[in-house]
This record gives C-alpha cells, sequence and structure tokens, in this order.
C-alpha cells in the first residue's frame, strides 16, 4: 500500500530533496508572514505615502539589482554554503529588527534597512537554492519535484504566510519577525543535512571574472533556443501582467465594488487556483507536451485580462481569477522544469538570475505604464492594453514555443 508521504514525496526523489523542500516551506512560511508585516510595520511608524511605497520597493529591488551578482556567484562557490550563509544574514537582521522593536528604538529608517538588507540576502538563498534541485533530483523527474516546491510556495508563501503575519503583528510587532526568524533558522537546520558531490574546479580553469561570467550566462540563454525563448516570454508578459496588475487593488474596488476587502479576496481566489494546478499538473503534464502547455497557457492568460477589462461582476472576476491562478503555478513549475533540464549545472545560476531579471523588470516596466493608464483613461484601461499587448506577442512568439520540449 502506498503511504501518503510516498504518495507526496516518492523515494526515488532522495533523502536531500525531502530536506531542501522542507526547509523551502518553512521559509515560505517565513516570507509570508514578513510579506504581510513589513507594510504593516511601516505604515505603523508613519503615514507618509512615499515611506510606505518604499516598503514596497524593498520587496522588488533587491532581485531586479543583485540577482545576476547572484546568479555568478552561485555558479562559482559552494550552493549549499551560500544558502546558509545568506539565511544566516536574513537571521541577523531580524534577530536586529526584533531588538530594536523590542527596546522601542525602532525608526522608519532602521526598519526600511533592515528590510531592505532581508530582501538582499533572500535573494542569494533563493537563486543558489533553485539551483540545489536538478543536482539532486532525476532529470525525468524534475517535474514532480517543482511541482512540490511549487506547492508550498503557493499554500505557505502567498495563502497561509500573509494572513498568519498579520495575526502576529495584531498580537505585537515583533511577533511576526521572531516568527520568521525562527523559521529560517529551522530551514538553516534542514539544509545543513543535504549531502552534495564535492566540486571540483580543473585545474586549468581561467580565474573568476565578474563580468566574463555573466557574458558566458548571457550567451548560453541567448544561444539556446528553448530557454531564450522562455526568457522571452516571461519578460513579455510580464510587462502587460504588470501594467494590469499595478492597478488590481483599485480595479477590485472601482469596477468590482468590492471595497477595501476586494484585492485580498481575489488574490486569495488567485491562490486557491493555483493549488487546484497542483492538483491536476501531473495528469496534465502526462498528457500534453511542454511546448503545447505553455501555448494554451499564453491563451488563457490573453483571455484573463480581456474577461477582467469586461466584467463588473465580482462572481466572473473570482472565476477568472481561479482559472488563472492555476495557469500560474502550471506555467512557472513548467518554466523553471525546461529551464533546469536544458542548463548545464555550472550555468544554473546564472541563467536562472538572467530569468529573474527578466521577470522583475517586465514587472516594474508593466507597473509604471499600467499607472499612467489608469489615471487617464480608468482602471479598466490597463487590462484592455495587456489584452492587446498579449495577443500581438502571442501571435509573434506562437511558432517559438513549440521549441519548448521534454528533451533539451
Amino acid at each position: 500500500m502506498v503511504t501518503v508521504v510516498e504518495r507526496v514525496l516518492p523515494a526515488r526523489l532522495g533523502t536531500g530533496f525531502r530536506w531542501l523542500l522542507a526547509s523551502s516551506w518553512l521559509t515560505n512560511l517565513g516570507d509570508g508572514i514578513a510579506a504581510a508585516a513589513g507594510p504593516l510595520l511601516i505604515a505603523t511608524l508613519t503615514r507618509d505615502p512615499l515611506m510606505i511605497s518604499l516598503s514596497a520597493l524593498v520587496s522588488w529591488a533587491p532581485p531586479l539589482a543583485f540577482s545576476l551578482y547572484a546568479g555568478v556567484l552561485s555558479d562559482r562557490y559552494d550552493r549549499r554554503r551560500i544558502v546558509l550563509v545568506a539565511n544566516a544574514v536574513r537571521a541577523v537582521v531580524l534577530a536586529a529588527l526584533v531588538v530594536l522593536m523590542a527596546t522601542g528604538t525602532v525608526t522608519v529608517a532602521t526598519a526600511l534597512a533592515a528590510l531592505t538588507l532581508r530582501s538582499i540576502a533572500e535573494v542569494f538563498a533563493d537563486n543558489a537554492t533553485s539551483t540545489l534541485t536538478p543536482m539532486m533530483v532525476s532529470r525525468d523527474d524534475l517535474i514532480v519535484a517543482n511541482a512540490r516546491l511549487g506547492t508550498g510556495f503557493i499554500t505557505l508563501n502567498q495563502l497561509a504566510g500573509p494572513p498568519i503575519g498579520a495575526a502576529l503583528f495584531g498580537l505585537g510587532l515583533t511577533w511576526p519577525f521572531a516568527s520568521q526568524l525562527l523559521l529560517v533558522l529551522a530551514g538553516m537546520v534542514l539544509v545543513s543535512r543535504i549531502a552534495l558531490p564535492p566540486r571540483v574546479r580543473p585545474d586549468d580553469a581561467p580565474r573568476p571574472n565578474t563580468v566574463r561570467e555573466l557574458v558566458a550566462g548571457f550567451s548560453w540563454t541567448v544561444r539556446h533556443p528553448a530557454v531564450r525563448t522562455l526568457a522571452l516570454t516571461i519578460l513579455i508578459f510580464n510587462f502587460t501582467f504588470g501594467a494590469a496588475w499595478s492597478v488590481l487593488v483599485l480595479y477590485t474596488q472601482e469596477q468590482l465594488g468590492l471595497g477595501a476587502m476586494g484585492f485580498g479576496l481575489m488574490t486569495t481566489i488567485g491562490g486557491i487556483g493555483g493549488l487546484i494546478g497542483t492538483g491536476l499538473y501531473g495528469t496534465i503534464t502526462r498528457r500534453v507536451s511542454l511546448g503545447a502547455l505553455m501555448r494554451i497557457g499564453l491563451i488563457i492568460e490573453t483571455f484573463t485580462h480581456l474577461g477582467l477589462a469586461l466584467t463588473r461582476s465580482p462572481w466572473v472576476a473570482g472565476a477568472i481569477f481561479l482559472v488563472f491562478g492555476a495557469h500560474a503555478f502550471i506555467w512557472g513549475t513548467t518554466s523553471g522544469t525546461v529551464r533546469q533540464r536544458a542548463v548545464p549545472q555550472e550555468l544554473q545560476g546564472r541563467v536562472g538570475s538572467v530569468n529573474t531579471v527578466c521577470v522583475y523588470a517586465g514587472l516594474v516596466v508593466g507597473s509604471l505604464i499600467g499607472g499612467v493608464l489608469a489615471t487617464r483613461f480608468g482602471v479598466a484601461a490597463p487590462f484592455w492594453f495587456a489584452f492587446a499587448g498579449s495577443a500581438v506577442f502571442v501571435v509573434l512568439l506562437w511558432r517559438q514555443l513549440m521549441l519548448i520540449a521534454h528533451d533539451d
């Protein structure tokens, strides 16, 4: 009889991956708690809109600024050690922040500095962590492994973490950050149990050179058809996605008439859709090629924008968010699997960092355009823009998407 543990985490994935998965789930819960607690802390310390907006800035600026260098380090040094060191830095920053809050000496400046340092450390930890899975799991099992990691992200980081963080913050300022500190420390203990094959540097290997290594990562990405298509698609579709989602708070209030709670409701429904996607993912990937899956996903995303632009019904919008949530999980897991299968071990960090930069560059530029469009033409305008742009890009990328297949 197959046990629940064996069904969720087959023994063939290995003990090392189980340690990694447990660490990922714990730290994702901590990150979800912090996602709610960080802005709440700044809003408690000041009512200045600019200062409060900076709490959002410190969450997406570090990945854009530091991902490339994080990828170089992941490919140059021991990846497990990078995860441990980066999380140790996170733990020290969180401990210092807890002490400042407990003693009543925390200020807006020190809180923003701590949140920024924590986010920077998270960039290095996340990049190195993403390279560990293909080192421990066979190529054929990467879909299962990434699906399990993605499940933890959706359930703990997006669904469970934020409400827990808000509830803990209500009990006292220090509780959510102390909780994240304990979860980061527990994650470090679990990662320390992972055994990886030693990395041997060839005697004739050139001396480390950051610029040369970055160029090598970019060059490999550009030359590989499937990974190049993925990076281009993620950049372009986050450009349109960022335009629409940047005004989602206003959209749920003004077009759907849901009030202040509408944004949280719709994001929760999207998370539930992600859970549905996790349950269906194995069945889908056994019946549909990855290239066809990418095509279907982009069609869903394109019509998501159209549907939201047209509807004023919360029920219709909720159904759209449910489907989009499933699509977002399936797309993200498939994208990561294709990249891990194709990229050589020695380039996993750098190519992954190129992907991260594409993600955040698209979101940043798109959010700026979305804000301008909403200001001039109303909250539905960014969704119309996203639909039109996505439709054009689907046509242009349609043939390229079939470069993505099960084989390298």
